[in-house]
């Protein structure tokens, strides 16, 4: 079925065979269609569904078509508007052109004509929403344009991006703060049956409760002080296409209630809206956090979870796949050099190799921004990197060590001097010491060491740690 072809139409008419034989020609035509008998009906579909093309009689009881017409160009993306009547004259033909119709068609009217006008009408809306949906993409538009590794894990993880991605399934990818979740994110989508359709991506974190909520799903006229007209929300600027949650454990409670039932159900009301919008949207959501331990805590909906959980993607972090590291500056130099890039001296490439990195790629992109800034002669030296990562200390685990009362010990002293044997000790003891603070819960022990829960599995396997001993 064309594109054209499967255009949602709605029909105002007030005499009942006609509108029957338009819907019964139209569906055969493969339309999408809805009727309404009069002006008021139709403006109230309209309310309630997304409508391609309107087509609209003159005259109809209660509200007439040329109100239906100035009515339906009030709105924010309103649909193309066809006028229908049996007494044409120059004077309401040219209203109607004026008022933002798209054509007018004078009774009797072939079913052809009809076909060709409706299906051009389609298209041309198609177009103005695509442009909309390219601006908002290209206005929120962040990362990288393509995935750059050699590494093991992440072929498993693009592996499972091809298998997920053409399924309707929600995703989650979870890893930590600048592993390129929405990197992942974006591929699910162009390998998706909704390539087609827009991406659209909302940070959770970066909004007010109030705020994210009218930006999610929108909101009416007078919904609140400054809502002067309806805005569309951006799970409404992704029906047909992917809207993806970025942080979504930070959706506050309220708005997870919400979201859940829009997911369950594929409708929702805007802010201070009283008729519910239809979409279908495909939901692919990223954490960094732990989950055991935001479902644990309460912070977060079991049930939320469930639902955008549907196929889990867990990404690496950089310093467990340093192959990637010399690929990926090599690949950012080029991203961020601009058209004489340096050279990374051998040196140097040595030290960004044995970086941890714990603020991986985004970090890491971080750094060569900072090291073409100073470089000199076109080459990139040890000079030239942050102090951190030109003379590192070996990465220990622990993201949030302490010396309270209580706490697993901070090894970072004696680390700092450690052979890699003794490393692996220091390690093991502070994985157990971790374990010990949590009665062993092994969710509350990743978030404390500030890895991810498959990140600590493969460690305690390594480290015949599977069990508790005593």
């Amino acid at each position: 079925m064309s594109e054209q072809k499967s255009a949602r139409i709605l029909i105002a008419e007030d005499e009942a065979n006609l509108r029957l034989v338009l819907q019964k020609e139209l569906e055969r035509l493969g339309y999408r269609v809805q009727v309404a008998p009069d002006g008021e009906a139709a403006l109230r579909k309209l309310e309630e569904s997304n409508v391609d093309v309107l087509l609209c009689d003159i005259n109809m009881p209660r509200i007439d078509g040329m109100e239906v017409l100035r009515r339906v160009h009030e709105r924010p993306n309103p649909p193309e508007v066809i006028m229908l009547t049996g007494q044409a004259t120059v004077e309401t033909a040219v209203e109607a052109m004026k008022l933002g119709a798209y054509d007018y068609l004078t009774k009797p009217y072939h079913i052809t004509e009809l076909d060709i006008r409706v299906k051009q009408a389609a298209e041309k809306r198609r177009l103005r929403v695509d442009n909309l949906r390219l601006r908002e993409q290209l206005a929120r538009q962040s990362g990288l344009p393509e995935i750059v590794s050699v590494s093991e894990a992440m072929k498993e993880a693009v592996r499972l991006v091809e298998r997920v991605a053409p399924s309707d399934a929600s995703v989650l990818i979870t890893g930590e703060s600048g592993t390129g979740k929405e990197l992942i994110a974006h591929a699910i989508h162009r390998l998706s049956n909704r390539a087609d359709g827009s991406f659209i991506d909302i940070n959770c974190a970066a909004f007010q409760e109030s705020l994210l909520e009218s930006e999610l799903f929108g909101y009416e006229a007078g919904a609140f002080s400054g809502a002067k007209g309806r805005k569309l929300g951006l799970i409404e600027l992704a029906d047909g296409g992917t809207l993806f949650l970025d942080e979504v454990t930070e959706l506050p409670a309220q708005l997870q209630a919400k979201l859940l039932r829009a997911i369950e159900t594929r409708t929702f009301f805007r802010v201070g809206g009283v008729r519910k919008v239809e979409v279908n949207v495909r939901i692919v959501a990223a954490t960094n956090r732990n989950l055991d331990s935001v479902v644990a805590d309460g912070s977060f909906r079991s049930d939320l979870l469930y639902r955008i959980n549907g196929f889990q993607i867990d990404l690496v972090p950089l310093r467990e796949r340093s192959e990637d590291i010399e690929p990926l500056a090599r690949y950012l130099l080029n991203y961020v050099g601009g058209t004489t890039k340096p050279e990374l001296d051998p040196q140097a490439l040595e030290a960004l190799r044995t970086y941890s990195w714990p603020g991986n790629v985004r970090q890491l992109k971080n750094c060569l921004e900072r090291a073409v800034i100073l470089s000199n002669n076109g080459r990139i030296t040890v000079n030239e990197l942050p102090p951190e990562v030109a003379r590192p200390t070996p990465f220990i685990p622990m993201a949030q060590a302490t010396s309270q009362p209580g706490a697993a010990p901070d090894y970072s002293a004696t680390a700092a001097n450690a052979s890699p044997a003794s490393l692996r000790d220091v390690e093991r003891q502070q994985i157990l010491a971790a374990l010990e603070q949590t009665g062993w819960h092994r969710g509350k022990t990743a978030e404390i060491l500030g890895i991810s829960s498959s990140t600590l599995y493969r460690r305690l396997r390594d480290y015949n740690l599977d069990r508790r001993t005593h």
